[in-house]
Order: C-alpha cells, then structure tokens, then sequence
C-alpha cells in the first residue's frame, strides 16, 4: 500500500493547541490520509486512477453506510496534557492505544486546572452529569475558584512535605487532586477517532472535554478532510429516529407533500444522484 501524507498536516506537527488553561494536544505523527481510505475500499495499489471527485462520493457513501473499515487504514498519534477528571472521561474510549504519564515514577506536573469564572455554574436540573449554561454572578464564581485555588495548593504542598520526609510517590500521589495535569500519548485509528468526535464535541459532553475535542478536530481535518467533511454531513450533525419516529415523518411528508414536491426540496437541500435515490427510498 503506498504511503500517502497531506501537507497540511505535515505543516502543524508538533504545534500545540492550548486548552484548560495549561492543558494542550499536538500532533506528534499519522499515518494515511483520505488516499489511503478509497485505496483500501478498492483493494488497489499505488495512486489509482480515480478522480478527487470519485474520491469523495466514494468515502461519502462509506460514510453514510457504515463501512467502517477503510477509515480505520488511517492512524494518528496526539501528544496532550489534560486535568485528571478530563483524562478519566476520556480513558472511557478504549479503542485507543496509550501511554499515560506515571507518577509513580515521576513527580506530578507542578500545575492544575482552575475553570474560569464564565465557566463555573450550578448543577443542572435537567442534566444531571452537567452544568446548567447560565453561570453564577462573578464575584460567587470568583470565590468558589479561589477556593479550588486555595485546596488544590494545599494538597500540592502537602504532596511535597510527604516527598520530603521519604514517602513513596506512590502513595504520596493519592492526595493529589482529579484538577491536577496529567499527559499521554493517544493513538487511535480514524474511524475509532470520528466516534470520540461525535460523542465529546455534543454539546451536552462537559467543556473542558469538549474543547480537546474540538482542537483534535481541526487536526483531524489536515489529515483526512474528505472524511471528516463526510463525518460532518452523516454523523456529528445528522440525526437518527426511531421506528414510531420514521411513521411519523412519512405521515408529515407523504401526506402533505407530492412527490415533485418532495424531490425538489431534497434538491434544494444538496441531494443529488446515489444519495437522492437513497433518500427517496427511505420514504417509502
């Protein structure tokens, strides 16, 4: 299989993206590119013979149908530095290949995440892992971070009289806060990637986690920019419905609608051939 690179990613290796105040996540190196994609859909050697054009309707029917596979054939390796309560989060997604900094071996990173006052609010009502949107009044969110401030640094200081009386870090670790940094190497295929995507760009996933994820999605988008325009269309902002959904939408659009109808808008909306034809099919 040949070796496909895209500049644009080549350009940004390296280049931290800051998050969480002194958090970041890098590029550190990828292999394959939308190329490699089509390549493996078509189980052929070297550039092919198709066009940019053949290229994209074929990684958007991939997309669009679940054929996961071919995005797999691209990997991608990030360098980050994240609050322990987001590493946690994301350490949920066990598809990935990592390599997390130990504090067993090492003394903790001698920082820790304060959320910006705009950013501290009470517990959500309706959510209940979440926050709600509207934040405290600044000077309330303005105290309670200066106590995170306040506690985190106590238990930092005590973390470095435990070290200097002889104590293992090991165990010395275990009064260091979930605020406090840690970092890792994640390495994860494009598939697998594109559903941590999906599932920590929503908006109901928690900030800090959301803006790793946002940052990782402007590199993904260097590597592959075909696929991620196709997540875009067919996943992160598309919506699935159920069976008593799809009644009532065949209800709404075949009762009120004629056909001629029906077509236009969908053309209006950017459906055209294959797609189209899919389209249809689905409604009737």
């Amino acid at each position: 299989m040949a070796i496909h690179r895209s500049k644009e990613a080549d350009e940004i290796i390296g280049e931290k993206i800051c998050c969480s105040n002194d958090g970041f996540i890098r590029l550190v190196d990828y292999m394959g590119t939308d190329s490699s994609i089509v390549q493996a859909a078509r189980v052929s050697y070297g550039k092919g013979t198709k066009t940019l054009l053949e290229d994209r309707n074929l990684i958007r029917y991939l997309m669009r149908h679940r054929h996961t596979t071919p995005f797999e054939m691209v990997e991608m390796t990030f360098h980050a530095r994240m609050p322990i309560f987001v590493a946690r989060q994301w350490v949920r997604h066990r598809t990935a290949n990592i390599n997390e900094y130990s504090m067993r071996y090492s003394e903790p990173l001698d920082m820790y995440y304060l959320p910006e006052p705009e950013n501290i609010a009470e517990q959500s009502k309706d959510n209940k892992q979440g926050r709600k949107q509207d934040p405290l009044n600044r000077k309330e969110a303005i105290n309670i971070r200066d106590e995170m401030n306040y506690n985190m640094s106590n238990s930092f200081e005590t973390y470095n009289k435990f070290n200097q009386q002889g104590l293992a870090r090991e165990l010395s670790r275990i009064i260091l806060p979930t605020g406090a940094y840690t970092e890792w190497y994640w390495k994860n295929d494009l598939h697998n990637t594109l559903h941590f995507l999906n599932l920590r760009m929503d908006k109901h996933a928690q900030k800090e986690i959301r803006d790793y994820a946002n940052a990782m999605s402007t590199i993904v988008k260097k590597i592959a920019p075909l696929a991620y325009e196709a997540f875009e269309d067919y996943r992160l902002n598309a919506k699935t419905f159920s069976k008593q959904e799809m009644k009532a939408l065949d209800y709404i659009v075949n009762d009120f609608h004629s056909q001629h109808e029906i077509i236009q808008e969908a053309k209006h909306a950017g459906l055209k051939g294959r797609e189209l034809k899919e389209f249809l099919n689905k409604l009737k």
